[in-house]
């Protein structure tokens, strides 16, 4: 633009002089409606009118599902990521005002960051049945963490004053295949069978190095080997 094409300060203030204006660039304005003039000289020049190119081409965006964040398990922002649509403190006001408190606990809970009531939701809606109650929101429960990280005792409380426990996640996962009827426990057995095959190839290892040294593998207590480096 020709007003910030490099032109230093010193070359405008001897320009403006060349003019005949004054060199801070202010001059005395009038009060439109008296005619009296405003006490103090005020900085006046050319305005320039730049048009931004905001098209509703680049700009549209949907979402149905897509990437979460790792930590608050919220949808990320932005067209570019696939992102959601931003659900600010002032928009939470706003329907607070027309008392949309449905609204405001699906947008805050199931469509946001209910990790346990997403899929509960999407169940429910497969098998035409009642979507159930919403789950604490994970941001709330990374919150607890963040106070119990200051050394802060922070305790859920009923309204009889008891407390309430906060699953972790992995235990809202173990409830969640249960409803499901999924064995993950099944799979966790299969897990640790791989486990004893690695240990059985390790004593074989052991044994076929003993073999090669010429030593008595009998006189040898293979559970108080730890590593094949210490045999």
């Amino acid at each position: 633009t020709p007003v910030f094409d490099g032109a230093t300060e010193d070359e405008i203030m001897e320009t403006l002089k060349k003019a005949g204006l004054p060199e801070d660039g202010k001059t005395i304005l009038y009060d439109g409606r008296t005619g009296e003039p405003f006490d103090n000289p005020v900085t006046v020049g050319y305005v320039y009118m730049l048009k931004l190119a905001h098209l509703v081409d680049d700009k549209i965006h949907a979402r149905s599902t897509g990437p979460y964040s790792l930590v608050t398990q919220q949808p990320l922002g932005g067209k570019a990521q696939f992102g959601g649509q931003r659900f600010g403190e002032m928009e939470v006001w706003a329907l607070e005002a027309y008392g949309c408190a449905y609204t405001l606990q699906e947008l805050l809970t199931v469509k946001s960051d209910d990790v346990v009531g997403r899929v509960k939701t999407y169940e429910a809606i497969v098998k035409g049945e009642n979507i159930p109650e919403p789950g604490v929101p994970e941001s709330f429960k990374v919150l607890i963490k963040e106070l119990q990280s200051l050394a802060l005792d922070v305790k859920m409380l009923s309204e009889n004053d008891e407390e309430i426990e906060i699953k972790e996640t992995d235990e809202d996962i173990s409830a969640m295949a249960k409803e499901l009827g999924i064995d993950i426990e099944s799979e966790e057995d299969e897990s640790d069978k791989d486990g004893d095959v690695v240990e059985q190839g390790e004593e074989d290892n052991f044994e076929n190095l003993a073999e090669d040294l010429d030593i008595d593998i009998d006189d040898i207590d293979i559970g108080d080997i730890d590593d094949i480096d210490d045999f």
